[in-house]
């Protein structure tokens, strides 16, 4: 029995085209970060931009916005005037300090290839506060300049021997190492602060409250010191974001592409150690913001250093400037809870986050 024939019209079996206008590709995720990035830096500005404003308002004393006007023009006529013109370089700081802080744990984290890294983790900060408390007992150091510079130098030697203690056995300068020289150095150092202010009843009293980390010692002397140096370390890690890009790939890889691995570590390290130990100098050790911010950034800019390292300064900025005002606010009449204290109570559980999620595994 034959079976019936079906005709099939060629249109059914023909394979379907488009045409190169019909086709729509989707974007790279280099590109849609790149884009994420780029859409974030004006979000955040303006963001940063509101807290500035809520910065000069807020405070033991609540002003009108006719007072910050004035303020901001110089004018001390009224109290609330007043405030607001001692405001304005305590807001500048935390503009500073927290661009500083956050760039410089990026950039550690960067050349460590270590998820956990940052100022404090790795005991620079705990180095550079060291560093400070010698200058101001054995050689009685009093201006900005001299504290600025003997904590970069403490700073720079902790994160040396962090490093090269990290560095140490066949596997190398692996996160877990790194982290555990460094919690070892800053135990080390604090034990040490300890006793060269043990027996200097007069330094106790104002060295406690630096120690914790704040604005509020901020005046335009400070800031004149710290300003060029701040400049000096973004320029030496924005110039170094294309070599950090690499080193994210790998060292072997690094060489490959015809980088110079060891220089291109230690240039970045340098700017790195610049804005930590400059910061700690002036505002006190304050920790977590190294941490948290590159992390959060992360989400936006990828792995790109170019778009990471501007990004994590603008919103470095934001959590250290909220902290402030929110400081401010919580306190009862008339006192302040110091920007550390908010700092570390915001950052200790987003640093546990960090370690469960990654299990400090390398970026």
């Amino acid at each position: 029995m034959r079976r019936p024939v079906v005709a099939i019209h060629p249109a059914a079996t023909a394979p379907t085209t488009r045409s190169p206008d019909d086709r729509v590709q989707a974007p790279s995720p280099i590109a849609a970060r790149r884009s994420a990035a780029a859409l974030a830096i004006p979000a955040l500005l303006v963001v940063l931009g509101m807290l500035v404003l809520a910065s000069f308002v807020f405070g033991v004393r609540d002003v009108t916005f006719g007072d910050v006007i004035a303020g901001m023009q110089g004018q001390t006529d009224t109290i609330a005037e007043a405030a607001v013109a001692a405001r304005v370089p305590r807001t500048i700081l935390g503009v500073l300090a927290g661009a500083a802080l956050a760039i410089s744990g990026a950039v550690m984290q960067g050349i460590t290839r270590n998820p956990i890294a940052d100022p404090g983790i790795l005991g620079v900060t705990s180095g550079a506060a060291f560093a400070v408390v010698l200058g101001l007992a054995a050689f009685g150091l009093t201006s900005s300049w001299g504290f600025i510079g003997m904590a970069i130098i403490g700073a720079a030697g902790a994160a040396a021997f962090v490093y090269g203690v990290g560095s140490l056995g066949p596997d190398g300068a692996t996160p877990l190492k790194l982290a555990l020289a460094g919690a070892a150095v800053t135990a080390a150092l604090t034990s040490l602060v300890a006793a060269v202010l043990l027996p200097r009843a007069d330094l106790m009293q104002g060295f406690q409250s630096w120690q914790i980390g704040g604005l509020g010692g901020a005046d335009w002397s400070k800031l004149a010191a710290l300003a060029p140096i701040i400049v000096l370390g973004l320029a030496i890690c924005l110039s170094g974001a294309g070599g950090l890009n690499a080193l994210s790939l790998g060292d072997d890889v690094a060489v490959s592409l015809g980088v110079q691995v060891t220089r291109t570590r230690l240039i970045a390290a340098t700017g790195a150690v610049i804005l930590a130990g400059a910061v700690t100098a002036i505002a006190g050790p304050i920790a977590f913001v190294g941490l948290v911010v590159p992390h959060l950034c992360r989400i936006l800019a990828g792995a790109d250093y170019r778009w990471l390292l501007p990004l994590s300064g603008i919103a470095g900025a934001i959590p250290l400037l909220a902290s402030d005002v929110i400081g401010r606010l919580v306190a009862p009449a008339n006192q302040e809870i110091q920007v550390g204290i908010v700092t570390a109570l915001i950052g200790a559980p987003v640093f546990i986050w960090v370690v469960r999620k990654r299990s400090v595994r390398a970026l």
